[in-house]
């Protein structure tokens, strides 16, 4: 668990700016708070800085096949009665939309900007499942109340599927392939009807996002895999959890945004500065980074031999 105004002392000490001990009066606090946020905005932007992966679950309705999201006027809502404790949300019962992870909650009471950070009892979605308990990264303290939650405007979507339930087979999930503009455009009849989506286009449009679909679909629950927003600080006091390495990554990447304003580091302050900063960002870089997806083939093609692109090298498909 940590503060912002534990990183923000920890930058302005490393740069000189501060003694040990001592704390930044509060006009430098705000002011290192703004820079600390444009800092954690410009890391959600790449790819490699981001720590997770968020599961927006949406529910389609029949005949539409465009939706917004990113806000509480958004298409992508889910209203519920539940009620916190802690950092515990308890959902009793779902009026409409779906639940998941990363969702920002309001309601009477709720602190702003408190947000649902993993899953406990309640798993996500709208059937029965999703009822249960969730963790949320700020501490509140409600009675059972209406609530409404919304998922954040994701800055990319890396993959989806859509979930179908049947009366015979139970559970079907099918990919959902994410396409480009130019792909889109090459859709002649965008409002065609069918069972589900194949495709899904996502315009990151400001302040909400667009979700086009197709083909219209008739039923399903669309799961989008999407990089994680680093959700800016609301105050010097907010308490969070982050993951290893973050803390000091933070620290000594905002010391080195802050030294232009202080002009308090002497040379060798300003090279360990800028070499902490640069560590950081890479061990971070390091951890979330993923190996590259092999290629793959139908298994009626490569029955027998390996199923990624390495068996091409001894004699492909003959």
């Amino acid at each position: 668990m940590t503060q912002p105004i534990d990183i923000i002392s920890g930058a302005l000490r490393s740069i000189g700016a501060l003694a040990a001990g001592e704390t930044p009066d509060p006009n430098a606090a705000n002011d290192a708070l703004v820079m600390l946020n444009d800092m954690l905005g410009q890391w959600s932007n790449e790819h490699m800085m981001v720590f997770s992966t968020d599961e927006v679950i949406h529910e389609l309705t029949s005949g539409q096949y465009i939706y917004t999201i990113g806000g509480p006027t958004s298409n992508v809502v889910c209203s519920f009665t539940g009620s916190l404790a802690g950092t515990t949300l308890t959902v009793t019962a779902i009026t409409s939309g779906a639940i998941c992870v990363g969702q920002i909650i309001s309601g009477s009471g709720v602190t702003t900007n408190t947000t649902i950070t993993s899953y406990g009892t309640g798993t996500g979605g709208n059937g029965s499942s999703a009822l249960g308990t969730y963790q949320v990264q700020l501490t509140n303290l409600t009675g059972s109340i209406a609530m409404t939650s919304y998922s954040s405007r994701p800055l990319r979507i890396s993959s989806a599927l859509v979930r179908i339930v049947t009366s015979i087979a139970g559970i079907l999930d099918y990919p959902v392939a994410v396409i480009e503009v130019d792909d889109y455009e090459m859709i002649g009849l965008k409002a065609l009807n069918g069972p589900w989506p194949r495709a899904v286009y996502y315009q990151p449009s400001m302040p909400l996002g667009v979700l086009n679909y197709w083909p219209n679909p008739a039923q399903g629950e669309m799961h989008l895999y999407c990089d994680s927003v680093l959700n800016r600080f609301q105050t010097i006091n907010d308490t969070v959890t982050l993951p290893q390495g973050f803390n000091l990554a933070m620290r000594f990447n905002l010391a080195e945004l802050l030294m232009p304003e202080y002009g308090k580091a002497d040379t060798t302050q300003i090279e360990m500065v800028m070499r902490q900063a640069a560590v950081g960002r890479a061990w971070i870089k390091r951890t979330n980074m993923q190996p590259m997806q092999t290629m793959r083939f139908d298994d009626v093609l490569i029955a027998g031999r390996r199923k990624d692109a390495g068996w091409i090298l001894h004699g492909g498909f003959n």
